[in-house]
């Protein structure tokens, strides 16, 4: 399989393009390639195209597009992750796997536990990291439509303007250690189903939290006997969907 570069343009077939900077250094000083090498190209809007390089030099390498491939690599699960922001490493971690797993938004959370608190420079500047997360992530996995990443937002305000319609069309659900459901315990939602998961930080959620979010008709749930890792609890519940109701 030819290696994949995104680009955050239109393409067409039978035309040159060129390689934005840091998919040309990851293509000629990362992969090594050269003039005539097969690429794959998406732009995040569905399908990828085919070509190949035409030339590369210090200061630029260009791409001919051949085809386009109208190809769906996208879970039949919509699953938006609500993660609760904690140190760096293990949430580069949990939004790299979480795309590779299927998720279509992540929505990162600062909650009264939370280990990392970032400023608005900060903030803004790992949005920007996570972005550039999500797209190589992409460009590993297949997929041809990026999962959204978006602002970062505390809990109670995320709540507030969250429209909570736990009905047939969106299911919240709260991953806890002492809830009794399990996903067993849930039916197969429809394909026009939207799931949302919420994913409290290393030290979980704070009492006070823990009822603000059920008043907001989130389905409390666990997964086993044992308490999972914030990194682990998020993986573990968007692969045991996928197994379940999803596409493994």
């Amino acid at each position: 399989m030819p290696p994949r570069f995104y680009l955050n343009q239109a393409l067409t077939t039978g035309q040159a393009f060129e390689l934005p900077t840091d998919a040309k250094h990851h293509a000629t000083r990362v992969l090594r390639l050269k003039t005539n090498d097969k690429v794959t190209l998406f732009n995040g809007l569905g399908g990828e195209y085919v070509g190949h390089i035409i030339n590369t030099n210090k200061s630029n390498t260009n791409i001919f597009i051949e085809q386009f491939y109208d190809i769906n690599r996208e879970s039949p699960l919509k699953i938006e992750l609500a993660q609760a922001i904690c140190a760096n490493e293990k949430m580069d971690w949990i939004i790299q796997k979480a795309v590779e797993l299927g998720v279509t938004h992540i929505q990162p959370i600062s909650t009264n536990r939370s280990i990392v608190r970032l400023s608005t420079e900060r903030a803004a500047k790992r949005l920007q990291h996570w972005e550039k997360t999500i797209i190589s992530a992409c460009e590993q996995c297949g997929r041809n439509q990026l999962t959204a990443i978006l602002p970062m937002s505390t809990l109670p305000n995320w709540l507030s303007k969250k429209k909570i319609n736990n009905g047939p069309k969106h299911r919240y659900l709260m991953l806890s250690p002492t809830a009794e459901k399990t996903l067993n315990h849930l039916t197969k939602p429809t394909i026009d189903t939207n799931i949302t998961i919420l994913i409290g930080p290393e030290g979980g959620f704070t009492t006070d939290e823990e009822v603000n979010i059920l008043h907001s008709d989130f389905t409390p749930l666990r997964l086993g006997q044992r308490i999972l890792r914030t990194e682990t609890a998020a993986l573990a519940t968007i692969t045991a969907m996928q197994t379940l109701w999803g596409d493994f």
